[in-house]
């Protein structure tokens, strides 16, 4: 980080101590000590050049002109002006930031020149009186910090309460406010309505003052968030092996508000893990389980973004290796919150409080504190290694993946046998089987990231998981509901157009695509994969 660079003025015999006083602060305070970088004449080395050239020079790479006035002018020049007002005058030409500090003298003790001198402050800045070293020392620590807080260096609140600048309303989505509203009265009783103004809604959930929109405003509801805040984007990334290792079949970087950043990384997990289907002997519904519970997946990243630093540049990552889930979050836990806590219910401690409402208010995460041991008590469940989580400079969670058959941690996916399993099945199925695989188109063209093939002559995952849960007819919110997928545009890229261009399924009005009443059915095509899949599954 470049430090910021403070001149401080005034070169007579007046304040010598003062301003050794100010340069030993500034230079061993713990905060100051980060952030300042001071200049006095009495640190210039012994130079070949005019001593007022110097200063001015000084002046010039200086980002904060720090001025201490008294009785006495100072030296004059030919021209009759001191040392010191042309520093001000200098600062003040180059719009410096100018903090001017007084003596308490009366008017009748100071200088002619140097009155004037403080009444052409006056017009200009703002300005503090001081009695002692020490009093200048208490006046010039809380200017610093105001100037801190307004640079927005330091905060003494939240930064998601803090005013992110440039925004205004039209930069929020006012669909996705909706949205917001109609989760928040089903999920908790929220009480405006959907046909609430925008406005009316930002200002009860705290997100809106006077001077500008907060940041939580911009990060929950932003049409472009990441133009304001660009690392607040989710990174996520699948590795064959155990290891950070290339080649990566899968990398995604994601965008937009941090709702819609839940579910496409939420997403992104789900449609990479090992997925089991049930049958409808004890639901209408088809009952599938994640490899991983989707409510602890969920509860991991819904922490990360409701809980990391956006101060500094680091993204969320979402990263799926063959035998764990690891997020890390660029944030910190409380100091007083220990990881032996963190495992039982604690109180809530939110690193980001007006962030944290909204996503209470729609059911994605409880103010109880409860929201980790729960995580931790799901994947025991179901026979999982329990969760790990680690604080180094990222706060980091493991979930580990089912151990394979083999004793290998995470072995291959549940659905993961294609077409390519042909050789391993008795002679009688093969005919089903080839003529799927005959069947199969090669995909060419420009398709989109999510809609690619992973490899030539396989079938994709997300097809595979269509053709498992779809029954008769479907609505696209009906499948996408029995997948636990929550990112629309995610689950038509990934899953149905893959699916209707390869021949899987069809639509039921397939003149009419946008038809209010359109559902989806598997073709001859996909009743074949389906049959195939549950014959592989019963061998398994």
């Amino acid at each position: 980080m470049k430090r910021i660079k403070v001149f401080i003025s005034s070169v007579q015999s007046e304040f010598v101590a003062e301003r050794r006083a100010l340069y030993e602060y500034l230079t061993t305070d713990a905060l100051f000590g980060r952030f300042f970088e001071p200049f006095v004449f009495e640190n210039l080395p012994a130079v070949d050049y005019r001593a007022d050239r110097v200063y001015l020079d000084e002046v010039n790479k200086c980002d904060i002109y720090l001025g201490i006035f008294g009785k006495m002018y100072g030296f004059e020049d030919q021209e009759g002006i001191s040392p010191t007002e042309r520093e001000f005058d200098q600062a003040t030409i180059l719009h410096k930031t100018r903090l001017v500090f007084l003596t308490q003298h009366k008017t009748a003790e100071r200088d002619p020149k140097e009155l004037a001198l403080i009444r052409k402050a006056e017009n200009a800045v703002v300005r503090k009186k001081f009695t002692s070293p020490d009093d200048l020392k208490f006046a010039v620590y809380a200017a610093l910090i105001r100037y801190l807080e307004d640079k927005d260096f330091i905060r003494t609140g939240p930064y998601d309460a803090a005013i992110c600048k440039g925004a205004t309303l039209e930069d929020l989505d006012n669909e996705q406010i909706s949205e917001f509203v109609r989760l928040a009265r089903a999920k908790r009783g929220f009480p405006l309505t959907i046909d609430a103004a925008p406005l009316k809604i930002l200002t009860h959930l705290n997100l809106v003052r006077e001077n500008g929109l907060t940041h939580a405003a911009v990060l929950l509801f932003g049409k472009q968030p990441q133009r304001f805040l660009i690392s607040s984007e989710v990174k996520c990334a699948q590795f064959h092996g155990n290891e950070v290792r290339k080649p990566i079949p899968s990398y995604h970087v994601y965008k937009g508000d941090l709702f819609q950043l839940v579910n496409q990384a939420v997403d992104f997990v789900l449609s990479r893990i090992d997925l089991s289907v049930g049958t409808r002997a004890e639901s209408v519904d088809v009952p599938i389980e994640y490899e991983i519970p989707r409510p602890a997946v969920t509860e991991a990243i819904v922490n990360a973004v409701a809980h990391r630093d956006y101060t500094g540049n680091g993204s969320v990552q979402v990263m799926l290796f063959r035998n764990r889930l690891e997020i890390w979050n660029p944030g910190q836990l409380p100091h007083d919150l220990t990881f032996e806590k963190l495992r039982q219910p604690h109180r809530s401690e939110p690193h980001n409080p007006l962030i944290a409402e909204p996503l209470y208010l729609t059911g994605l995460i409880e103010r109880l504190g409860t929201g980790i041991p729960d995580m931790i008590e799901l994947c025991k469940t179901v026979g999982l290694r329990e969760p790990e989580f680690t604080q180094e400079d990222s706060f980091r969670t493991v979930l580990w993946r089912k151990e394979a058959p083999s004793g290998e941690v995470g072995g291959e996916a549940i659905l993961q046998p294609t077409l390519q399993a042909i050789d391993q099945t008795e002679q009688g199925e093969k005919s089903d089987i080839q003529q799927v695989n005959n069947e199969l188109p090669e995909f060419t063209g420009q398709v989109t990231p999510q809609a690619t093939l992973q490899a030539e002559g396989e079938i994709l995952e997300s097809v595979q998981r269509i053709a498992l849960v779809l029954e008769n007819e479907m609505k696209r919110s009906e499948i996408q509901e029995s997948l636990g997928l929550n990112d629309r545009a995610n689950f038509i890229n990934s899953y149905l157009v893959p699916a209707l261009e390869a021949g899987y399924i069809t639509l039921t009005y397939p003149e009419s695509p946008n038809h209010p009443n359109q559902k989806y059915r598997l073709t001859d095509k996909g009743m074949a994969l389906k049959n195939l899949l549950k014959q592989l599954r019963r061998k398994k």
